[in-house]
């Protein structure tokens, strides 16, 4: 695939992509797994993953993972650009007519409705990662008391996912070590 033609499906994904790294991966699903066949629905689980799990912007990063799978490290440079090209000269734009936007009633109309779109995405992905997850005891009970620990006990985001990442590893490195013996 051509530099060109990668940056351009980039810059159609990043027009349609509201809502960030949560809507993602509905949108490259259909893109490159759907229409394009270049990935399968599980390498681009991995890619979505993986790019949750690293600092920085979800969207972006599963952008250069794609791109740099396609064609390299320019691969990986064209889709960022591309992916970020439209909300860029978008947030310019818009940022000169903000005021005037800011107070009108059908903008904040279609915000509402926008929203509804982005909560919809983000139910799709989460049922995604759902089916596509392999299950065990471990992941249920890992699952239930990561839930407890965000509503209940009121845990930041940030120490949940570190505190059940290392729990998550230990499990499964203790039953490796186990398969192994």
């Amino acid at each position: 695939m051509s530099l060109t033609k990668l940056f351009l499906i980039f810059v159609k994904i990043g027009a349609i992509l509201l809502g960030g790294g949560y809507v993602i991966l509905p949108i490259m699903q259909s893109e490159f797994a759907d229409k394009r066949k270049l990935f399968s629905e599980e390498e681009l689980i991995n890619y979505y993953t993986l790019a949750q799990s690293l600092p920085g912007i979800v969207a972006a990063n599963m952008t250069m993972f794609i791109g740099y799978k396609l064609n390299g490290k320019w691969g990986a440079v064209a889709a960022m650009f591309g992916i970020i090209f439209v909300p860029f000269f978008s947030i310019a734009l818009l940022s000169a007519v903000l005021e005037i936007f800011v107070s009108n009633e059908y903008v904040q109309n279609a915000m509402w409705g926008v929203g509804i779109g982005v909560i919809s995405l983000i139910l799709l992905t989460v049922r995604e990662m759902w089916q596509n997850t392999s299950k065990d005891i471990f992941f249920y009970i890992i699952f239930l008391f990561s839930l407890y620990s965000l509503l209940i006990l009121k845990f930041s985001p940030i120490h949940t996912i570190i505190l059940f990442s290392i729990l998550g590893l230990s499990i499964k490195a203790v039953q490796k070590r186990r398969i192994n013996k």
